[in-house]
């Protein structure tokens, strides 16, 4: 019998949240175009959690490096997904967004980010819906049960935190993408889209732990202190 103490609750959230992309390829025929825009919608997913560790860890100049984030990461998103979506075709032609009045200076690149958005959801099914979801709460447990359950935000500050989420991206869609392109090359055959969404699994677990990676009951030489890593990989 497994004793519930041993059960990584991050762990198990995060497998749960990966088997819903496996039940939309092998039940919802989604496509590797589905998979990649999926992986690619859990960045800003990252990116919201980020900012709330930000603004828990807090530290010298946390409002400012905040806003730089929101600006930085955004667009370097922004990008992304508009790069992902030119590749997979996943929402359609990107000019399908209805035109709309400009918003005010420099507000225009959010209002194109917010247009990119909007277009994927409207082009996305329930079922697709439902898969975001279940990143938002993988995320969320690990937030909750580490970074502030363990008190991993008292060792870290904002300014380390805000680099965290861009080294998943390298890390992780280098292989995704790179993977999506053969398995699209191969027609999206129903194995090699699980084979994919098992790849990014094990590269999640992974990252979790290289970005977690403490041992609750280990001591160091000055006392009883637990010897926690700060988070480096947006997890």
């Amino acid at each position: 019998m497994i004793d519930p103490k041993h059960i990584n609750l991050p762990i198990v959230a995060l497998v749960l949240a990966n088997l819903v992309p496996i039940a939309g390829v092998l039940y919802m025929d989604w496509d590797v175009g589905a998979i990649i825009v999926l992986y690619w919608a859990e960045n800003l997913i990252a990116g919201s959690y980020t900012l709330l560790k930000m603004l828990l860890a807090g530290g010298k100049g946390t409002a400012f490096h905040m806003v730089f984030f929101c600006i930085h990461y955004g667009l370097f998103c922004a990008i992304h997904g508009l790069a992902v979506l030119e590749l997979t075709g996943f929402a359609g032609e990107l000019t399908d967004i209805p035109v709309q009045d400009s918003w005010p200076g420099p507000l225009v690149l959010v209002q194109e980010f917010v247009n990119l958005w909007r277009q994927i959801i409207n082009a996305a099914p329930t079922q697709f819906l439902w898969a975001i979801a279940g990143l938002v709460l993988s995320h969320g447990v690990s937030f909750m049960l580490l970074f502030v359950g363990t008190g991993e935000y008292r060792h870290t500050t904002a300014k380390k935190l805000m680099n965290a989420p861009y080294k998943r991206i390298v890390v992780l869609h280098v292989a995704i993408i790179a993977g999506g392109f053969l398995v699209a090359l191969l027609g999206s055959p129903t194995g090699l889209l699980v084979a994919l969404v098992a790849l990014k699994t094990g590269m999640d677990i992974m990252l979790h732990n290289r970005s977690h990676n403490s041992d609750p009951h280990k001591e160091n030489n000055h006392g009883n202190r637990r010897n926690i890593r700060t988070a480096d990989i947006d997890r």
